[in-house]
């Protein structure tokens, strides 16, 4: 007699699972899964793995090297701001607030590199704030010393070094972050000066300068970091929509494995509960019910592959591409081509797509068109045909598309290009099989 447990054993795992039958191998398939659960999930199970991989801690897209170097930087800078400020000792009426500033600035460093030693390069909010609020002192104590001089170019040094100790933050924090605490340090020199110092033809520069100093550095930084992500993340996001150029004509996406990770974990759940008798025999309604919709997504998952080609998940599966590329190709002529012509082809779009962005109506900036196979000049035979591409460029103008798009086209085939109302119009003639290996 089949039981239910052999039903959802056979729609989920694709073999056949029993009710321990004796009161041994119950106590051990209890203790496994009591064992199991005691981690938080189906410790064998797809689902669990990919989870212990994603918890385990690593580093931001490189940015730590430039964060060494930014730390560097501002090591650099206090050193020659407490040597100014030890030299200018005698010119301050009281010493001692600008004196605290320093200490306080090197009691937060400290701290900070050791939180950064013992957990990684992490930076929470709440730290974050923590940081611009021990900033903020440091520039308060500086200030109060700078105050009786009425001179802030020739006394101020803590709060200087308070500024580019926002260099290093921003590999580890956003960058509007780091721009609002970069405007508020700047807004407050600039009121200071104001204040402190008579604005003349011989102070105004100096203060200029000043103010420069302390926005201009942590301003640069985090361009450069923004800019640095964005050149890895495109570089990732282009290694990973390469990987489909080796993948078969028809084929489940690249991301399909977090679904089939997610229905291996319900579906190991569910036989779990089975098992240790969490969920007797029969099962009931709700049970059942998830039971039949896993095996439902699990067939829906099998046909899939058989429906989009290679390069529609490479579209849309794209975080770059997806938002700037619409494919039409409802014969899914795309699964024809050659490994050297879909390189060619995504070169070519990775090209065409350059750094532009999406319009304002958010139309496509490359639209590509496969077929029809048969019209005039795309002759068909018993073992080839020949498949027109038509591409239609509205993100990089002709002129600022390099030699690199060019020879990529000519991998695909031979092509014409025309120019229609600022759109860059291109038909490519591939020749391709007609029965490609799977």
């Amino acid at each position: 007699m089949t039981t239910p447990e052999d039903t959802i054993g056979r729609t989920l795992q694709g073999e056949e699972r029993r009710v321990p039958q004796t009161r041994r191998e119950a106590r051990t398939a209890y203790r496994a899964a009591e064992r199991r659960q005691a981690r938080g999930l189906p410790f064998s199970s797809t689902g669990a793995r990919s989870l212990r991989q994603a918890a385990q801690p690593g580093g931001s897209l490189g940015t730590g090297y430039l964060a060494i170097g930014a730390a560097w930087l501002l090591a650099t800078e206090a050193s020659l701001a407490i040597v100014f400020f030890l030299v200018h000792w005698p010119l301050y009426v009281d010493p001692w607030a600008p004196a605290a500033a320093w200490v306080l600035f090197l009691v937060a460093g400290a701290g900070v590199l050791a939180t950064i030693m013992r957990y990684g390069e992490r930076l929470t909010g709440p730290v974050f704030a923590l940081i611009c609020l021990v900033l903020a002192c440091v520039v308060a104590l500086d200030f109060i010393g700078v105050w009786p001089e009425h001179q802030i170019t020739h006394t101020a040094s803590a709060s200087v070094s308070a500024a580019f100790a926002l260099v290093p933050i921003t590999t580890l924090r956003p960058a509007r972050e780091i721009i609002v605490a970069v405007a508020v340090l700047g807004g407050a020199f600039v009121a200071m000066a104001v204040l402190s110092t008579p604005l003349t033809p011989v102070t105004l520069p100096g203060v200029v300068a000043l103010v420069s100093l302390v926005v201009l550095p942590p301003t640069v930084a985090t361009f450069v970091v923004h800019r640095f992500r964005q050149f890895v993340q495109r570089e990732l996001d282009r290694t990973l929509v390469q990987s489909t150029v080796n993948a078969p004509q028809y084929a489940v996406g690249m991301l399909a494995s977090d679904e089939l990770t997610r229905l291996d974990l319900a579906a190991e759940k569910l036989l779990d509960a089975v098992a240790n008798g969490t969920d007797p025999l029969p099962l009931s309604a709700a049970s059942a019910s998830i039971a039949a919709s896993l095996a439902t997504e699990l067939r829906l998952h099998l046909i899939e592959g058989r429906r989009e080609t290679w390069l529609h998940h490479a579209i849309t599966e794209s975080d770059h591409l997806g938002r700037a590329v619409s494919v039409a190709d409802p014969a899914g002529l795309a699964g024809h081509l050659t490994a050297p012509q879909r390189d060619g082809l995504l070169q070519a779009i990775w090209q065409m797509v350059g750094d532009a962005k999406i319009g304002q109506h958010g139309g496509a900036l490359v639209e590509v068109t496969f077929g029809p196979v048969g019209a005039a000049g795309h002759p068909v035979s018993d073992d080839t045909m020949d498949v027109p591409i038509v591409l239609d460029s509205r993100g990089v103008p002709r002129r600022r598309l390099g030699a690199a798009a060019w020879q990529a086209l000519q991998q695909i085939g031979p092509y014409t290009d025309t120019v229609r109302d600022g759109v860059l119009h291109v038909v490519v003639h591939c020749v391709v099989d007609r029965h490609p290996a799977m």
